[in-house]
């Protein structure tokens, strides 16, 4: 073999080889960026983002309940929500009640006071009355604040990738499935959103229920004089007769009853009276049969008849 057909030799296996490695390359990349944009369609792909830098390192959610005795509790609930509202706070919610008969006043309010305030907030509070009672939670939710923090970082992230692939796509399978998988995601972003808003206020803002009520004073339950003993007594002559025509009242309808069946049973008996046979009359004799009736008795009997006796004649 000449030295030309060598070379051309050579030449040739160095060029099957180099394509051979130049498609095996270009295969596996293409193997690669194809599962790569249907696990992206799918929507199935590992979605993970880093904690962001600025994650609080402690966040706390403080509650409480305090209660005051006070003269006016109206007028210290008023007073109170004053002094929040003055320390950047709200009241989320308010009840009062005013004093009726035994019942006392009340006042009952949710105060939303800023952690930054909260000592020297309750501590005004607390001057507005005598404190009864208090108590106080604190509760960490660093770690929840944080989950929420990575968890909608990386739904944004993956909502900005669906829309550049949803900008892309051309086929109407791609199209309905992106649409879909971007929507529900933008679905979960909002919730968790809504989630984080309402953590980040309770982090923010201590919620302290505060109760305000009047001094209750039992009224006494013994006559303490003569006069109180008097009025004692009539009321007490009042209520029983009051508790006498309430019972009256009450029986009202049945003593009707009573009655009405009472009259139709005497009415009744009145007439089965009324239609009964009398006795009948004896019968008149004439006045000279009683000797004959009597003469005819004492023959059964065995004895002499008596005579009757007549009266002498008168001389004129």
């Amino acid at each position: 073999m000449s030295s030309l057909a060598k070379r051309t030799m050579v030449a040739l296996t160095l060029s099957a080889v180099l394509a051979l490695l130049a498609g095996c390359s270009a295969s596996s990349g293409g193997s690669v960026q194809s599962d790569r944009s249907v696990s992206h369609a799918g929507g199935s792909a590992p979605e993970q983002a880093a904690a962001p830098d600025d994650a609080p390192d402690a966040a706390v959610v403080v509650t409480g309940r305090m209660t005051l005795e006070a003269d006016d509790p109206i007028t210290a609930a008023d007073k109170a929500a004053a002094l929040v509202k003055d320390a950047g706070g709200r009241v989320d919610g308010r009840n009062e009640q005013a004093a009726s008969g035994d019942v006392t006043a009340r006042a009952e309010l949710v105060l939303r006071i800023p952690s930054a305030a909260l000592d020297d907030t309750l501590l005004a509070v607390r001057k507005l009355g005598s404190l009864q009672e208090s108590s106080m939670e604190t509760k960490k939710v660093d770690a929840a604040q944080r989950d929420l923090d990575a968890r909608i970082s990386a739904l944004r992230t993956s909502i900005s990738r669906y829309s550049e692939w949803l900008a892309g796509a051309t086929k109407t399978e791609d199209l309905i499935e992106l649409e879909k998988s971007l929507s529900d995601r933008q679905s979960q972003l909002e919730s968790l959103e809504a989630e984080q808003r309402s953590l980040s206020d309770q982090v923010a803002m201590a919620t302290i229920t505060a109760a305000f009520e009047a001094h209750y004073a039992p009224a006494p339950t013994t006559p303490r004089d003569l006069g109180e003993a008097i009025v004692a007594g009539w009321n007490g002559f009042l209520a029983f007769w009051a508790g006498v025509g309430i019972a009256l009242g009450v029986g009202l309808p049945w003593l009707v009853l009573i009655a009405l069946v009472a009259a139709a049973i005497i009415l009744l008996v009145r007439r089965s009276h009324r239609r009964r046979p009398g006795p009948l009359p004896a019968p008149t004799l004439p006045p000279d049969f009683g000797g004959e009736l009597v003469g005819a008795r004492a023959g059964s009997d065995g004895t002499a008849p008596e005579v009757p006796r007549t009266a002498p004649p008168q001389s004129e």
